[in-house]
């Protein structure tokens, strides 16, 4: 049996689907099976970060009415054989889509997966519910932001009533030079005031914008070996995570950063 990680996140906009994409090809890359499943209905976007959104013929909603079977409603990545994806929809009569039929959905694909990941969606209503129930991990994303870790916490709580094996936490965005100047929270203050440790920290970069599934990407990036360093996390356990602030110690690393802070 395959394991059923969820990723999820108080607030949107804090990179949460992008996440889902990166570890997916991460995971992937490192020889596992992979299926992504995208649980957000009406707001759905795994499939535009994947490129897959011009391969859509079925979709989850198609196999929960019947209309096909889960294995055709799959999409093989090209890239990454052994990845794939099932999409969710943008209309849906939502009283069909139970919490019950989307946890049959996860646990038949865990049976042929190594992984199954979730996006769920953002905030903490039906949707997230529906879910989380169907998972047997949980990681939280959230940013060095306050709004951002506030929800995070409230989610965090949310998650210890569920059956979960395990709930680990994914800090985004973070910016070494603005955590060296004292500007922004650092990844160990958001551990303290969210009371875990984190399994991944990955850097802000401004490529992400344009190229959403950076693991796709033959371009060496500090935010690339910090996902790849997530990805072994989840995949052996280990508590190595990326330090955000390594080119920005010492004097000249302190200038190097109040020089990026100007501009």
């Amino acid at each position: 049996m395959g394991r059923k990680l969820v990723f999820t996140s108080g607030k949107g906009g804090v990179g949460k689907t992008t996440m889902c994409a990166n570890i997916g090809i991460a995971l992937s890359m490192l020889g596992h099976k992979v299926v992504m499943v995208d649980a957000d209905i009406g707001l759905n976007n795994l499939d535009v970060v994947m490129c897959m959104e011009n391969k859509v013929t079925y979709d989850i909603a198609d196999v929960v009415d019947g209309k096909c079977r889960l294995k055709q409603a799959l999409i093989e990545d090209v890239d990454f054989p052994g990845l794939f994806v099932l999409p969710s929809f943008h209309n849906y009569d939502t009283a069909n889509f139970t919490a019950s039929n989307f946890k049959s959905i996860i646990d038949t694909l865990a049976v042929g997966f190594d992984f199954v990941i979730i996006d769920c969606p953002a905030g903490i209503d039906a949707g997230f519910h529906r879910a989380v129930v169907a998972a047997s991990e949980a990681y939280v994303v959230t940013t060095p932001h306050i709004s951002a870790v506030r929800d995070a916490d409230k989610v965090m709580a949310l998650l210890n009533g569920y059956p979960l094996v395990n709930i680990g936490l994914v800090i985004n965005r973070v910016r070494g030079d603005m955590v060296v100047l004292g500007d922004m929270m650092t990844a160990g203050d958001i551990s303290r005031l969210l009371r875990c440790t984190p399994t991944g920290v990955v850097p802000d970069d401004d490529s992400i914008t344009v190229k959403s599934d950076i693991m796709r990407h033959k371009l060496e990036c500090e935010v690339k070996q910090a996902l790849m360093m997530l990805a072994e996390n989840i995949s052996s356990g280990k508590r190595t995570v990326y330090d955000c602030t390594n080119d920005y110690r010492g004097v000249f690393g302190r200038w190097k950063a109040k020089v990026k802070k100007l501009f």
